[in-house]
């Protein structure tokens, strides 16, 4: 039926007025309709000699003809409304239909409806038994739970050659930037590779062929390279023109740990002892801190300054405070003992400043977490193998350690839960050092098997990512403001 026409205005073919309404013919198919809007008299299709007719006033007239002024539109609405309306019922066939209902099926049809077009679910008849409750009310099992966990790559995003690395577990041979540089010591040269551009640049050679490089460190702007030697010797580089500014020499065996605190360079030998170096000035060597009786293979200042923490051969961990003592003297304000083995692994907990974390080499394979100010272990827990680095993460309350054998493997390690997040394989000898790039996303390992691999283990939701970037500008321009 043509839309916007009840029974009473439906018409035949031939042109002629409909039918009054009961006289219940069926549809027809709709023809063309003239949408002019002339009064003029039309005359009947198909009948080219027929008499003229005038347009029917009456409701249900001949629809070939629409003159609206003469169409009773108020009334074709009426009729349309009332033929889409659901039909009146009485309260008592209500009553009875809905007796019948319960008698035959049990249940009111009506309320047992299980798609609604709308209004709120209904509930549920009293003495209802849903056979499937017990499925849908069981709590979800361990391995069907999902896990809130954020995906880590297993697979490196990189791997590059590193011929002739030293597979000397007490070396620290490669550091990362802030400019994006990474210094890689490869026996006796040390290379630097732009992570932007993918350059790889030759910085020094030794002159010597028995020599070799034992140690690398970048200040914290990035545009200085600290270099340690098999023969006792401190260099000094500027990368920017790729020049050795100058030779400090002070120690009397390899310099095998190196770390800065602003414009102070820590340097620690085989000898066991720790010297400062002001790099501003000639006479460079200020500070000796003697407190291992063995090799320092680990040397790292606290974030804020405060405190150096050791490790050595010896087993031993001492935390340095900045200052002299009341005697002139530098003296240890702690010495942990507990590691069985030697302590290569040192890290200071980024968002809690007098947190530690250390590792102890094959006697030991223990990772311990310490609170510098109070001399307590928070907590220990057994990495089943040697420990060679320990790194935090600046993105997640997690940290990674690079271990030996017989996994060759980097963990990461929730905190302070302790918890085994994941495991990252590829390495096939043991994991000599670890450093992470300047945004925290991605960690750098070099191992005996003479490869660097490049893992993204620790990269941003690009959302938090943005608030995080927000969050630091806003201090930053707090900061600015202060000093203005």
């Amino acid at each position: 039926p043509c839309p916007g026409a009840g029974p009473a205005q439906r018409a035949v073919d031939s042109g002629m007025p409909g039918p009054s309404p009961a006289a219940g013919l069926s549809p027809m198919k709709p023809a063309n309709r003239s949408h002019s809007s002339s009064k003029t008299p039309s005359r009947t299709p198909g009948k080219p000699g027929s008499k003229i007719q005038s347009t029917p006033t009456k409701a249900g007239g001949d629809r070939y003809i629409p003159n609206r002024s003469t169409l009773q539109m108020e009334m074709a609405n009426f009729l349309l409304t009332k033929e889409n309306d659901p039909a009146e019922e009485s309260p008592t066939k209500k009553e009875q239909q809905k007796a019948w209902a319960v008698n035959l099926n049990g249940f009111d049809i009506e309320e047992a409806k299980i798609l609604r077009l709308s209004g709120k679910p209904q509930n549920a008849p009293e003495g209802y038994q849903n056979n499937l409750k017990v499925l849908y009310s069981q709590k979800t099992t361990p391995g069907s739970s999902r896990k809130n966990g954020r995906y880590i790559p297993s697979m490196p995003d990189r791997i590059l050659d590193a011929p002739e690395i030293r597979n000397d577990y007490y070396l620290n041979l490669i550091d990362w930037s802030s400019q994006n540089f990474l210094a890689v010591a490869l026996d006796n040269s040390v290379y630097l590779w732009n992570h932007t551009s993918g350059e790889i640049i030759q910085l020094l050679q030794m002159e010597h062929p028995d020599d070799y490089v034992s140690s690398v460190s970048w200040i914290k702007e990035g545009n200085y390279l600290a270099v340690g030697t098999s023969n006792a010797e401190v260099q000094l580089w500027d990368i920017q023109h790729q020049k050795r500014l100058r030779n400090m020499i002070s120690h009397s065996s390899r310099v095998g740990s190196l770390s800065w605190n602003s414009y102070i360079l820590s340097s620690g030998a085989r000898a066991g002892h720790i010297h400062h170096h002001d790099v501003r000035v000639a006479e460079h060597h200020v500070a000796t801190l003697a407190g291992h009786t063995q090799e320092v293979c680990g040397l790292k200042w606290s974030l804020d300054g405060r405190y150096l923490a050791s490790g050595g051969n010896d087993n031993l961990v001492n935390i340095w405070p900045c200052t002299q003592g009341d005697s002139g003297d530098f003296a240890p304000v702690q010495t942990f003992s507990q590691h069985q083995g030697a302590v290569k692994a040192v890290a200071w907990c980024p968002w809690q400043s007098n947190v530690l974390a250390t590792g102890g080499g094959t006697s030991d394979r223990h990772i311990r977490i310490w609170n510098v100010c109070s001399g307590t272990c928070l907590s220990a827990v057994d990495a089943h193998s040697q420990v060679c680095s320990i790194l935090w993460s600046t993105n997640y309350k997690e940290f990674i350690s690079g271990h030996g054998f017989a996994q060759n493997q980097l963990v990461i390690w929730k905190y302070p839960t302790m918890a085994k997040v994941t495991e990252l394989r590829g390495h096939t000898a043991r994991v000599l050092n670890l450093t992470m790039s300047p945004d925290g996303a991605t960690v750098a390992s070099a191992a005996a098997d003479e490869t660097l691999r490049l893992w993204r283990c620790f990269e941003m939701d690009p959302i938090k990512k943005k608030e995080k970037e927000k969050a630091n500008s806003a201090k930053s321009s707090i900061i600015h403001q202060g000093i203005r």
